[in-house]
């Protein structure tokens, strides 16, 4: 009965070991959950109040399909002022989120047999959009002496003349590792002359530690600027994860009128009060709120480092950015979803299994919680490791 590109989706393992998290602590367990890829904090009251003054006004009609001007207009100021961007506001559509920016990207872009070249590690979700797209997932092993990040060399060797999308995560989720101006010069060297698109997920870059600078790849140049669709939320950044709230900006005219039809025949406008709530978020009304859970994330991962560094038999990356470690335990387990399972069986704590994000041995904690939390849910992964068997 049903499609075969529906049945090859698998559920995303992330929010399956949230799901059960939850489930277990409304059963009264003690359970420490470091699976969730969202902010701890609430959203900042500006964006309240805007919502509400929305609802108030009875902005609760239809919309355009990709967005109201004024919600436009300010994606359009934040990527100028942020990241050098010049976009017409034509040339941006707002989305559920930035996983349906991604998604309506990829089902117009990506046709049978089409390859998408995909860094690993790599979000979940990923390679299910472009097996969905029924497109061919084509892996690059990001390894972790170059903190988990493709190099362009390796980039030239996977490119074929099947090769339609390159997929870039930074910082990334779920190493947080940052691309440096250079790196992403170098790769973008490698895609001139190419139909290549690159779609460049950007959704965790204002959480940046240790004065990382973050570089929108689609500034680089012309070239990078024309093949680029940019995509960002404020999910993360705004502290916003349930408002369902992304966007994206191409040059590609015919993208985004691909983009436009197919989300006016799917979702039409994005929830109209979210799209005036967003405004104030990305227009620097709250980027005092999001400096200070910026510098709560980098404290929290310096007490996760701490501790961690005492583990032996383990190894990580020093996240640059975003709110994960993605931990190798590669000499105690091998079988990352063994492990995982085990540790939320004998001591209560949820993790996410490497095999998920491409690379099994490995398993993805979110220090995105208080830090009294991350040290008592540490200490449980430290008695669970010694004693492992």
């Amino acid at each position: 009965m049903l499609t075969k590109r529906s049945q090859v989706l698998e559920e995303s393992i992330t929010l399956a070991i949230a799901s059960l998290a939850n489930e277990l602590k409304a059963k009264g367990e003690d359970i420490i959950s470091f699976s969730a890829g969202e902010p701890d904090f609430d959203t900042p009251k500006a964006i309240k109040n805007a919502a509400i003054a929305a609802i108030e006004k009875g902005c609760g009609k239809y919309t355009a399909v990709p967005g109201i001007k004024e919600v436009l207009k300010a994606v359009q100021t934040k990527l100028k002022k942020d990241n050098a961007l010049d976009y017409e506001t034509s040339e941006v559509v707002v989305n559920v989120g930035a996983k349906h920016s991604l998604f309506q990207c990829i089902e117009c872009l990506v046709e049978k047999d089409d390859e998408v070249i995909i860094p690993t590690p790599y979000w979940v979700s990923y390679p299910e959009m472009v097996k969905f797209a029924e497109g061919k997932p084509v892996f690059i092993e990001g390894l972790e002496k170059n903190g988990f990040k493709i190099t362009a060399e390796q980039l030239q060797k996977a490119i074929t003349p099947k090769t339609k999308v390159l997929m870039l995560n930074s910082p990334s989720n779920p190493i947080g590792s940052i691309y440096r101006k250079k790196e992403l010069l170098e790769i973008a060297e490698i895609l001139k002359n190419t139909n290549i698109v690159v779609l460049s997920d950007e959704i965790y870059e204002k959480l940046s530690y240790d004065n990382t600078e973050i570089t929108a790849f689609a500034s680089l140049n012309e070239d990078t600027l024309k093949r680029t669709v940019t995509i960002n939320g404020l999910s993360k950044c705004g502290a916003m994860p349930g408002w369902r709230f992304g966007y994206m900006a191409s040059k590609n005219k015919e993208l985004i009128s691909a983009v436009k039809r197919l989300q006016g025949q799917s979702t039409s406008n994005i929830c109209s009060v979210i799209q005036y709530a967003a405004i104030p978020a990305l227009t620097g009304e709250c980027d005092q709120d999001i400096e200070t859970m910026r510098q709560a994330f980098e404290k929290r991962r310096n007490v996760a480092l701490e501790i961690l560094e005492k583990i032996p038999n383990i190894s990580f990356y020093k996240p640059e950015g975003a709110f994960y470690l993605f931990i190798n335990i590669q000499k105690i387990e091998k079988d990352s979803m063994k492990f995982c399972k085990k540790l939320l069986e004998e001591e209560k704590v949820a993790v996410v299994p490497g095999v998920g994000f491409g690379m099994d041995g490995y398993f993805r904690i979110s220090y995105a919680t208080s830090e009294d939390l991350i040290k008592k849910g540490l200490e449980r992964i430290a008695k669970f490791i010694k004693n492992y068997n």
